[in-house]
């Protein structure tokens, strides 16, 4: 039912087919993220449109709304969402362990309290399989810690604590046309990494998932603990990095020989009015764009390049007419299978290993919001100036304080949030001038 082909190299990239269920998947390939049965703003169509093959939803939130077993009722998670193709869930864990003031972590599991309604529940391997089989996806993932990556003595009891649940989830799997994935845990430390990888694959699961990484640890840190945990895996099993998705993150995890990729990244930053661009990330709610008459991005052939200007959209944006989202994660999605896509035909003709450096070229930048994107470099540089104090000092801000526009003079209209990314507390802040009609949103770790 489940079998992986490898159909080109080149190095340690690889190309290949995936056989499941509901089709096959040709990798390496970049799942969008419907952590809620939904990626955020698109509907099925939308995703066929971009040529998307691969969808993943969330175990956490689909157990606590509606339900697994509504779902289950419903038809399954492929019925309930009307997505025929593919997908994938998560074991959960990497959710519940990101709520670091609201849960227990004993050897048989994890007791957490929702992030809905505070009501309390518990999370154990065999439990996490079973709402995984109730909801249907056809690639499910063993039930895992993910710890600090920094942290080499409690990364050594959360991989050792993974492992013995990884077993304990093969054991508890009842459903044979789901493959269950171990995942290779152990922080950015090279020893607990390689025990982690071939404890691992010595379980002979259908696929192996590298998690852990993205959370917090430095690019480099990344590269490093995958040129130690690939070259000792399976040859002949698909390879999923967990959670990364930025274009130079898709491309250097090509190189070393990932298969799958999945993250919220393209969403969450249309979402944010941000688009990929060979120039770099646009913020396209900026006034440069007002009159801008060019797609997002020329050479893309997603709907949204291929029918609006970037002024439109910016409109969209400035009106909050909520089709902005769509259009921006459109584009951003098809960005990233138009990326896949390209790199599997490298793969194929021999070219891609000489061909890295251009597309690692190509595409940087998208890391990172491009701080000189507006002509008006005055207004730019006073207020990436704010921006900086601000996030070194966030508890200091309050909203009655007044920052005049240093273009118009207006008070500018300021935001400071928190968010939670893995156990890694990150600060958003944006800062928005009606008057001038300009804004930024920047983000950062808290220090």
């Amino acid at each position: 039912m489940f079998s992986f082909q490898i159909t080109s190299k080149n190095n340690r990239a690889r190309a290949g087919i995936f056989s499941t269920p509901h089709g096959d998947l040709v990798t390496p390939v970049f799942a969008p993220v419907g952590t809620q049965a939904t990626v955020k703003t698109l509907t099925p169509e939308h995703l066929k449109d971009i040529n998307a093959s691969l969808v993943l939803s969330n175990t956490y939130h689909l157990y606590l709304r509606p339900g697994d077993e509504l779902v289950r009722d419903m038809g399954g998670l492929h019925k309930f969402m009307q997505w025929g193709r593919p997908m994938l869930t998560d074991s959960g864990g990497f959710q519940v362990f990101s709520l670091a003031q609201t849960r227990k972590i004993d050897d048989d599991g994890v007791t957490f309290k929702s992030h809905i309604d505070g009501s309390t529940h518990r999370f154990t391997p065999e439990k996490s399989v079973a709402i995984q089989e109730n909801l249907g996806a056809d690639i499910i993932m063993a039930f895992d810690e993910c710890s600090d990556p920094n942290d080499h003595a409690y990364s050594k009891l959360a991989m050792h604590r993974t492992h013995r649940w990884a077993e304990r989830s093969l054991k508890a799997q009842t459903r044979h046309d789901q493959a269950l994935f171990g995942i290779v845990q152990g922080g950015v430390q090279a020893d607990l990494r390689a025990e982690s990888a071939n404890f691992i694959a010595s379980l002979g699961t259908p696929g192996i998932a590298i998690g852990g990484l993205s959370v917090g640890e430095t690019k480099q840190e990344m590269h490093d603990t995958l040129d130690v945990v690939v070259p000792l895996l399976p040859e002949n099993k698909p390879r999923y990095l967990m959670g990364v998705g930025t274009p130079e993150d898709l491309i250097n995890g090509v190189a070393r020989g990932i298969d799958i990729f999945d993250c919220v990244l393209p969403t969450r930053l249309a979402r944010h009015h941000s688009a990929f661009a060979p120039e770099g990330r646009l913020n396209l709610m900026n006034a440069t764009f007002a009159r801008d008459e060019r797609p997002i991005d020329d050479t893309c052939d997603c709907y949204a390049c291929r029918t609006f200007t970037r002024a439109y959209i910016r409109h969209l944006i400035v009106a909050k007419e909520l089709l902005a989202g769509t259009l921006i994660s459109i584009h951003n999605l098809r960005a990233l299978i138009r990326l896949m896509e390209q790199m599997r035909v490298y793969i194929a003709d021999g070219s891609f290993e000489s061909r890295v450096p251009e597309l690692l070229s190509q595409w940087q930048g998208n890391a990172e919001r491009k701080k000189k994107s507006m002509n008006n470099g005055l207004w730019d540089d006073a207020i990436f100036k704010i921006a900086d104090k601000l996030m070194k000092k966030p508890a200091e801000f309050t909203p009655e304080q007044i920052y005049p526009c240093p273009v118009c003079g207006s008070q500018l209209l300021i935001q400071v949030g928190h968010y939670q990314r893995g156990k890694i507390i990150m600060i958003g802040i944006t800062i928005e001038c009606k008057v001038c009609n300009q804004a930024i949103a920047v983000d950062g770790v808290e220090k």
